[in-house]
């Protein structure tokens, strides 16, 4: 793929031959033959230990606490790879930048910024502390960083929480006291005092009666139990679990809604920018 993408630029050059569009075939040529691009390019490749989370966190089915195992996991993986994943990852490119005969900076030197005329000193930093610091470390960071800024403890303990009412395995998960706990710490202002009170007894009923109906083995998610509770007129008799139940699925970080996380790579004649974002 890579060699045949520099191919195609080469074409674009020798068609075009002159003018704007060869001098931009020419800078993109320039960009993807550096050692820097390659560099980028197995870091996005190491990266792909976030895609099991990221196509998890897609599907309708995924249920919250794997998913909150998933994040954790995940999160590990990313931290091993920063402490003992850049020898592994130089070498790497290294042998790749040889079978393409890429240039390969001397790693003591002092990084310079582009190639040719538009090269400019960095900081008299080594080209091994920018690969490594500037480049790796920081691509890593800022993945942490997202993660970190998602799931942090509160939303943890908020989805943990609300995975007490997830209906799978016949309300495996089911915890009046964590249900309760979930009410009285992030829905203070959506039930009353005495609400709060009732909705105790609600649960304990509602429990008794989700043991003896036949229909428990095909509610498979949250929402799975929002909408049963809507078509049996359920949700009239347990009016406060229904509200509740119809609060946790708009949470922002809700199973159901659909996630994306991707890389962008730009390189301009200041820096090379990586960024990761998980949009929600």
């Amino acid at each position: 793929m890579y060699t045949a993408s520099c191919s195609s630029v080469t074409w674009i050059v020798i068609k075009e031959g002159k003018g704007a569009k060869r001098g931009e075939a020419d800078k993109a040529y320039d960009d993807m033959t550096s050692f820097e691009f390659v560099l980028v390019l197995h870091i996005m490749i190491d990266f792909g230990i976030t895609n099991d989370l990221c196509q998890a966190l897609q599907r309708k089915s995924q249920d919250i606490l794997n998913a909150m195992h998933l994040v954790s996991n995940t999160k590990i993986l990313i931290q091993k790879l920063r402490d003992d994943g850049w020898e592994n990852l130089l070498q790497q490119v290294l042998l790749f930048c040889n079978n393409h005969e890429i240039e390969v900076p001397n790693m003591e030197d002092h990084y310079i910024y582009g190639r040719g005329r538009y090269r400019q000193p960095k900081d008299r930093v080594t080209n091994l502390h920018y690969f490594r610091f500037d480049v790796f470390n920081a691509a890593i960071d800022s993945q942490l960083h997202e993660l970190d800024f998602r799931f942090n403890d509160e939303m943890i303990e908020l989805l943990y929480l609300s995975s007490s009412l997830d209906p799978k395995r016949k309300f495996q998960n089911f915890k009046v006291d964590d249900i309760y706990k979930l009410v009285s710490k992030f829905y203070p202002a959506d039930f009353t005092e005495q609400e709060k009170l009732n909705l105790k007894s609600q649960l304990d009923l509602f429990f008794l009666e989700m043991m003896e109906h036949p229909q428990l083995d095909r509610l498979k998610s949250i929402s799975d139990l929002c909408r049963w509770l809507a078509e049996t007129e359920k949700g009239e008799i347990y009016y406060l679990i229904d509200r509740l139940v119809r609060l946790v699925l708009t949470l922002s970080v809700s199973i159901k809604n659909r996630r994306a996380c991707f890389f962008s790579h730009e390189i301009d004649k200041d820096r090379t920018v990586i960024a990761w974002r998980m949009i929600i």
